[in-house]
């Protein structure tokens, strides 16, 4: 064992250990929580930057296992195979490290909004970051699908205890129940994929397991010699992750979810959670299915391209802040399927700086939404305007954040989707060039919502909030929209830092395929190692 194994459970328990002390002190003071969330969340990031400044990210041509820069393993169940198996590599680095940044400004953000069970609130904040901090390290998928399912009760109880009333008067338990169906049916539906793989594994080798190698050596074998099959198991899996990412038509939790979502719940949500999906994909499905991944490519793309369009048309049509930006996730959502079924190692980097740009400022327009509703008492496009020489520091955030989204060159969002149209042309110059040009509307909804928020006059029924000079955006606020700023400028400046640190994750899924004999023989292989007990 490495000496840094300790710090990937760490990793996962300091989340749940400090989420739960939030609950034990709730009721000595309000503010206790709050700092010991904050604390807790900090040393998650530092355990991060640990991991980074150690190494170990590099990748050999025709290696068959991912660059894991660290491992931890222990026996949990050994009559069914399964182990708590957490491993980190350049791509899992990097989307733990999102989630603990986001995983800070999500406290930061509910410091005012929350007054009501405020331990309660934090203990469901953490426990839901833990877990999705889990999904990305558990490679065991037994491991993994019970992290991806733990991870959604605690989001549950964020929306529907702490959130708002939406729009067209759906209530937040609603809207929490529609995102909790949704998300419970698709892993259902993955964990029939996940069980296909250990019953045919068990059917070729005698053995039990739902170790990731095992599994993987499986699935490739079925990919080659009963494509079929194959292809069914990889519709299993691609369901499951496709409505968390979401993709049309799978999308209809979203923009509830977030019009009823306490702020901090809408960071969780459109920072992290979707990036589980987009995770999932690249971690399972294209390593494991390479041949009917291929054949489903189309299918996926257009599916991808709907949904960058129809994302985008149903921003147009939106009044509420929160729903327009939930539309636009979606929207934005559509690219991921493009870089991944293009499937070479310029668009999966595309896609890595994608997912860290739109976490960042997805998260930070939800931050603002958030502030503008704590200011008009409103998120009604309709009765807003007139804000921008009120709030001059707030206008100038939302302006930036709005630019980049809409990939303003310069900033980490343009890096992502420039690297993924330049690497997806060569294969599919058609799905390129029309997901190209959904690039305008994506200017045309951030313009809107600029114009309607910022300039022409008050509406009337806001006068009264401009009798008096409304409050500026405040320290503590303007802070964690910088933290969001530097690191969406240092992604668009800089973009070499982070290629180089997944550059090996993403060259192995890239190369992956391994030919029939080789699958097959990888079974026993992986069998006799299991066997062999785990050191």
């Amino acid at each position: 064992m490495e000496a840094n194994n300790w710090i990937l459970p760490a990793l996962i328990l300091v989340p749940f250990i400090a989420g739960f002390i939030c609950w034990l002190v709730d009721k000595l003071d309000d503010h206790l929580p709050r700092y010991i969330a904050l604390v807790g969340m900090l040393i998650t990031l530092g355990l991060t930057g640990v991991l980074w400044s150690q190494g170990g990210f590099t990748y050999e041509l025709g290696q068959q296992v991912p660059a894991w820069a660290a491992q931890f393993e222990v026996q949990w169940i050994k009559s069914l195979g399964i182990n708590i198996h957490l491993a980190i590599d350049g791509l899992s680095l990097l989307m733990v490290g999102l989630t603990a940044l986001l995983g800070v400004l999500a406290v930061g953000c509910s410091w005012g909004e929350i007054q009501k069970n405020v331990g309660f609130f934090h203990l469901n904040l953490l426990w839901s970051l833990g877990g999705v901090i889990g999904v990305f390290l558990a490679i065991d998928l037994f491991l993994f699908f019970f992290f991806w399912e733990m991870m959604l009760v605690p989001i549950y109880f964020l929306i529907a205890l702490w959130g708002h009333k939406g729009a067209e008067g759906k209530s937040r338990v609603y809207a929490a129940t529609k995102f909790f169906i949704y998300t419970q049916v698709a892993g259902l539906i993955m964990l029939v994929g996940i069980l296909g793989l250990v019953i045919y594994g068990y059917m070729m080798s005698g053995n039990i397991s739902f170790n990731y190698y095992y599994l993987m050596a499986v699935a490739r074998t079925l990919d080659a010699q009963a494509p079929h099959i194959a292809y069914a198991l990889m519709i299993c899996f691609f369901i499951g992750f496709a409505v968390k990412l979401p993709v049309f038509p799978l999308h209809g939790w979203l923009p509830d979810a977030h019009a009823q979502a306490p702020t901090a719940g809408s960071v969780d949500l459109a920072g992290i959670l979707i990036k589980t999906a987009a995770y999932g994909l690249l971690r399972f499905v294209i390593p494991f299915f390479p041949a009917a991944s291929a054949q489903f490519a189309d299918i996926a793309i257009i599916l991808g391209l709907i949904g960058i369009f129809y994302g985008a048309w149903c921003a147009f049509q939106q009044t509420d802040m929160k729903r327009l930006l939930a539309y636009t996730s979606i929207s934005h959502m559509g690219f991921v399927l493009l870089a991944l079924y293009a499937g070479n190692i310029l668009t999966f980097q595309g896609l890595m700086i994608m997912m860290l740009a739109h976490g960042l400022s997805s998260a930070a327009l939800f931050i603002m939404c958030g502030q503008v509703y704590e200011r008009l008492h409103t998120r009604d496009l309709r009765l807003m305007g007139g804000i921008r020489g009120q709030l001059p520091y707030l206008s100038f955030f939302l302006m930036f954040f709005i630019a980049a989204l809409v990939g303003i060159p310069g900033l980490g969002n343009f890096i992502g989707e420039f690297l993924i149209l330049m690497g997806s042309f060569a294969k599919f110059p058609t799905f390129t060039i029309i997901a190209a040009i959904s690039l305008v509307f994506a200017g045309l909804y951030g313009l809107i919502l600029i114009h309607k928020a910022l300039f022409g006059t008050p509406n009337e029924a806001q006068k009264q909030h401009y009798t008096t000079p409304l409050k500026d955006l405040s320290a503590r606020e303007i802070g964690l929209l910088m933290i969001c700023v530097i690191g969406l400028v240092w992604l668009g400046m800089h973009p070499q830092t982070f290629l180089d640190v997944s550059n090996s994750s993403m060259a192995w899924i890239a190369n992956s395929y391994i030919p029939v004999q080789e699958a097959v023989e990888a079974i026993p292989q992986v069998v006799s190692q299991q066997n062999a007990g785990i050191q």
